[in-house]
């Protein structure tokens, strides 16, 4: 689980998300058996995207970030709910490159910087919102804050991290999001760019003693901030066999009946890597519900 904290500054004119997110990152890990940059820049997108999902105004809301720049990684897909749970996939989940010029995980590198970051909330609507940007660094925290400048006006300030140990688990990982609400002050606006200048790394806290809590205080210092919501977010998905049926009943009557040519059909999801068997007659059966594709 990871515990996850939102503050507001004492005048309602800042608010900062603040998650720390090993077990989350530890999951995605296991899950899909990354090498250590992609570990970096997976959770870093997922770590984000639940950050921005508990900023939905509904539970049962979500937001998916898609990420494209063109680098090794592929693809890298997040998608969290109003709660910051939140479930990511990879398309090339072994990336090796040679550190960066810092001496630290290439996440730029794997992920690339030619490409778009994309931004879609499911609020319950007829049509989902979407929005998307130009990569700017691909380092993902940058990138999310440019994100809310461009596509939303919000100004945004993002750090995420993610420490991997040598024998690949995950040492620490989580990150922050502060937002400026409208009309705030220069006098907040000042604190703020001064605390998140002096503030370590996100890794460096989480490895000497911050946790959730003390990290978004830290981020609001000098302006009283106040809890205002906890959270239990997790690595969560939900896929069921239900869902699947219906995703297979899509394809057809006539791609189900090539599939039921064979004797079992195995369909595994990207986000847990949970199967799911059906057998011909299943198949055959999911195939009579099934439209004829034009």
């Amino acid at each position: 689980m990871a515990n996850t904290v939102r503050v507001l500054s004492h005048d309602g004119a800042a608010v900062c998300t603040a998650m720390d997110a090993l077990d989350i990152v530890s999951e995605i890990e296991r899950i899909h058996t990354t090498s250590a940059v992609v570990t970096a820049a997976l959770g870093r997108l997922s770590i984000g995207a639940a950050l921005m999902g508990i900023g939905l105004k509904g539970r049962d809301d979500s937001l998916t970030l898609r990420l494209n720049g063109g680098g090794p990684a592929g693809a890298l897909i997040a998608v969290a709910d109003g709660m910051g749970n939140v479930k990511s996939y990879v398309q090339n989940p072994v990336v090796e490159i040679p550190l960066n010029a810092k001496g630290k995980l290439d996440v730029a590198g794997a992920v690339g910087t030619d490409g778009i970051l994309s931004v879609v909330k499911d609020l319950g609507l007829k049509e989902p919102y979407s929005g998307q940007i130009p990569i700017t660094s691909g380092e993902i925290a940058e990138d999310i804050a440019a994100y809310y400048a461009y596509s939303e006006q919000i100004p945004t300030v993002c750090g995420l991290g993610v420490l991997v140990n040598p024998d690949l688990t995950v040492k620490a990982a989580g990150g922050f999001l502060v937002q400026l609400l409208p009309l705030a002050p220069d006098d907040v606006i000042d604190r703020i760019e001064a605390n998140v200048k002096a503030l370590p790394s996100v890794t460096q806290m989480l490895t000497s003693g911050y946790d959730a809590e003390k990290m978004a205080k830290a981020v609001l210092e000098g302006l009283d901030p106040e809890i205002i919501d906890t959270f239990t977010s997790s690595y969560k998905c939900d896929c069921s066999r239900e869902r699947v049926e219906k995703a297979l009943i899509s394809l057809g009557r006539d791609e189900l009946a090539d599939m039921a040519k064979e004797e079992k059909t195995e369909i595994c999801c990207h986000f847990c890597d949970k199967k799911y068997v059906f057998t011909s007659k299943e198949i055959q059966s999911l195939a009579s519900k099934a439209t004829i594709q034009e």
